[in-house]
Formats: C-alpha cells, sequence, structure tokens
C-alpha cells in the first residue's frame, strides 16, 4: 500500500511574541506596570544586548506559601507569604522582607525586580531578589510574630542561603526578626550560615551603620545632586514623607548639614513649620510616639496638604506610587530623592522632567542599605569587622562613584536619571545573562 501524502508542514515561525504573565494583571500604574514601563523605555539604549530584555520582565522563580500559626489563645491562624528571585545572573539574589497588609505578588515581583536593578546599578555581584507576608504585624504579639517569622522561614528554605538568596529588613521587619530568621535557617540546615540575612544585631554578625545606611545614601547622593544643580544646602528646604529609618536619617543628615527640615508626613499625620523642626526634639517625639504627628514644634496639616509645602528638596520615603500625575504638578521642589522603592508613576515622571525637577530615582538613591548589607555580607563571610567610620567612607565613595557614571551616561543619551540608571543596570545584567548563556 503506498504511503499516503501529508500535506507541507508550515514553515515554523522563527519569531513567537512572548504572552503575557498569567499570574499578574498590572495595571499602568500598578508596581510591576511601572517597572515594565521603565524597562520599555531603556530598550533602545541596550544595543544588541536588547535581544534579552525579555529576561527582565519575567522572575526567574515566584514561590507563594501558606504561613499556619497557632495564636496565644490557641486559634490557628493563615497567612499568605511570598518569596520572589527576579534575576540571579549576576550573583545570589538580595532583597528584603516586608510585612504589611496590603503585601501582594505583584507589588513583590517588582519589588525583587527594582533589587535587580539597584544592585546592579551600584556594580554589587547580586540578582535582585524580595519577600512578604500579607499581615498587620502590630495585631500579633511578640510570640505570634516570632512563630510566623520562623514558620515563613522554614516554607522559604529550600530557596535561601548565603549563596542563593539573602532576606534582609524592609518595611516593618527589624534585626530582632532577621535573627529569628537567621536562627531558623541555621537550626534547620544544622549550620551557623550567619550570612543567610543582612540587617541582624551588630553582636549576631550585622554590620555597624547598616540603620542609617539608606537614608545615609539618600543623603549623599542629594548631596552630589545639588552640588551639580548649584543647590546650596546650607539653609535649604527640605520635605519628609515616611519618617523611619529611612526619612528620619536622611532628615537628620540635611538638617546637620544646614538645611531646614519644614514639613514631615508619616502613617500618624502630617506636621509643617516654615522656620525648621528642632531635630533633637523632633527624633525624641518620634522616638515616644511611634510617629510625627502631634509634634508640638510644628503646626498640624492634611495629608495632601503636604505636597503643596514651599520647598526645595522633596524625599519620598514612604511606599511606592505616591507621586502621582496630580501631585507632580503641585511639587514645588526643585529636586526629588526617592528614599522609598517605586514612589513615583511613570506619567508622573514625564511631568516633573517637563517642569524641570530633577529627580533622582530610587534605583541609586536609596541603595545605601543594600550597599552595607553587602558589606556585611563579606565581613560575615570573614569574620572581620570593620569600623563605623570605615564603612560610612567606603560607601560614600560606591555610591558617588556610582552615580557619577549615571550621570555621565544621562548627560551623554540625553535622558532623565531614572533611564540612564537602568541602562547602565540592564546592561550589566544583560551582559551577564548573555556571557552564562542558556541551560541547557
Amino acid at each position: 500500500m503506498a504511503p499516503a501524502h501529508l500535506p507541507p508542514a508550515s514553515p515554523r515561525s522563527t519569531s513567537l511574541s512572548p504572552s503575557p504573565l498569567s499570574f499578574v494583571n498590572p495595571g499602568p500604574d500598578s508596581p510591576w506596570g511601572t517597572y515594565i514601563s521603565q524597562v520599555d523605555r531603556v530598550i533602545p539604549y541596550l544595543g544588541h544586548l536588547a535581544k534579552w530584555a525579555e529576561t527582565l520582565k519575567r522572575p526567574k522563580r515566584a514561590l507563594i506559601v501558606d504561613i499556619p500559626i497557632e495564636l496565644d489563645n490557641g486559634e490557628v491562624a493563615h497567612f499568605e507569604g511570598y518569596r520572589v528571585q527576579h534575576n540571579l545572573s549576576r550573583g545570589p539574589g538580595k532583597g528584603g522582607v516586608r510585612y504589611h497588609p496590603d503585601v501582594t505578588l505583584e507589588e513583590v515581583m517588582a519589588l525583587a525586580a527594582w533589587m535587580s536593578i539597584k544592585n546592579a546599578a551600584v556594580n554589587l555581584p547580586y540578582g535582585g531578589a524580595k519577600g512578604g507576608i500579607r499581615v498587620d504585624p502590630k495585631k500579633l504579639s511578640t510570640k505570634e510574630l516570632e512563630r510566623m517569622t520562623r514558620r515563613y522561614t522554614s516554607e522559604i528554605g529550600m530557596i535561601i542561603g548565603p549563596q542563593q538568596d539573602i532576606p534582609a529588613p524592609d518595611v516593618n521587619t527589624n534585626p530582632q526578626i532577621m535573627a529569628w530568621m537567621m536562627d531558623t535557617y541555621c537550626m534547620n540546615t544544622g549550620s551557623n550560615a550567619t550570612g543567610v540575612v543582612t540587617g541582624k544585631p551588630v553582636h549576631l554578625g550585622g554590620s555597624l551603620g547598616r540603620v542609617k545606611a539608606t537614608g545615609r545614601g539618600v543623603f549623599v547622593t542629594g548631596r552630589e545632586a545639588a552640588r551639580r544643580l548649584n543647590l546650596e544646602l546650607d539653609n535649604a528646604r527640605v520635605a519628609v514623607q515616611g519618617f523611619g529609618n529611612v526619612g528620619s536619617a536622611a532628615a537628620e543628615l540635611f538638617a546637620q548639614a544646614g538645611s531646614r527640615i519644614v514639613a514631615a508626613q508619616d502613617h500618624t499625620g502630617t506636621i509643617v513649620n516654615e522656620r525648621g523642626f528642632d531635630m533633637a526634639d523632633l527624633m525624641a517625639h518620634v522616638k515616644a510616639t511611634g510617629g510625627v504627628g502631634g509634634f508640638k514644634g510644628a503646626e498640624s496639616a492634611g495629608a495632601e496638604d503636604f505636597w503643596d509645602v514651599k520647598c526645595d528638596i522633596l524625599i519620598p520615603a514612604a511606599l511606592e506610587g505616591q507621586i502621582t500625575a496630580e501631585r507632580a504638578r503641585r511639587i514645588t521642589a526643585k529636586l526629588v530623592l526617592e528614599g522609598a522603592n517605586g514612589p513615583t508613576v511613570p506619567v508622573a515622571d514625564d511631568i516633573l522632567a517637563e517642569r524641570g525637577v530633577l529627580v533622582v530615582p530610587d534605583v541609586i538613591c536609596n541603595a545605601g542599605g543594600v550597599t552595607v548589607s553587602y558589606f556585611e555580607w563579606v565581613q560575615d563571610f570573614s569574620s572581620f569587622f570593620w569600623t563605623e567610620d570605615e564603612i560610612n567612607v567606603r560607601l560614600d565613595k560606591i555610591m558617588i562613584g556610582a552615580l557619577k557614571k549615571i550621570w555621565d551616561t544621562a548627560d551623554r543619551h540625553r535622558i532623565t536619571l531614572r533611564t540612564a540608571t537602568f541602562a547602565v543596570a540592564c546592561e550589566r545584567i544583560l551582559t551577564a545573562r548573555e556571557e552564562r548563556g542558556l541551560y541547557p
């Protein structure tokens, strides 16, 4: 019997359009949508590396875990946890863990991606990662918080490690939580790997200078940017949104440089004083009450009034998505220093650029924290620790050098500092991706 004649095979397409991710549905101003927009803007400057750009738009690994714990009253509660590793081409993952009731997979993905960019921008040998738990930690007792932290660490334990992925503090997490994470990992693995997390207490292998490192980085990059703008820091008016470790540390350093901190906002309220706050009194008030609200050395203002305060420098150091298009039109500052991750939505970026407002983007401005985390990791491996002065000198040198390269790139291509930062960082990430090749 003669073989049946089959129709000729259709020529296989050599170009398949990548399908969108099925597990997120980002909006244009949502965290992942903002990040994708930022990547799209940098692709024209990547040259032959643009063929690898899709790598930047997909996380390498996203883990969702259930965290059941027994509460103090005997009930069992379940919490949703995440750990996302965005890119590991340049080294182990690095990024914080946040405890917040509004944490989502999309948010953690975006934060992990920004960590990839941030680590590459300052040329640290890390990839990007991030973690989080959907919880209001203020509603848990200390023992409940410990049980949740230890269970979360156990659930993500198969993908973290000193050479795999190194968590750190973020929103609502602190050195104590890092100590619990380290201890849990060490007990589960039978090791004493202090370098599995950074941001630990100093006597457990933590680094001096870590708590204020992010705020110091904001100040150092802000000082360099102000110098290039011919903006004198002495008597400059500074407004700070978010008065945690980052915002308060940056505010103190600017005040020491002669600037006036004229407005501050956090979850407890908004305060304004055109003459500038007495920083010692304000810090004492924050330590005693947990926030800036009710500070007697200032006037109380509405939350939206914060964006109308006359200032020279604005430091958004709270959560992402704070500078919207509408707020961007009202901002009076000449210089915006992004202490938070993703505080400016893309359309607001364009508005600020059109208005001549210089934005030092988060991926370089707040990289001081991860830089000192790198120092901590290195010190843990060597069991040799530096003084705080040595750490600050090393930090300042790295931050100033990184900003100079980014500024030169911005001037060469006539692009914003954000796009320039992405250009520098993405080139480094994708070069590593290309050189490593695809397995198998």
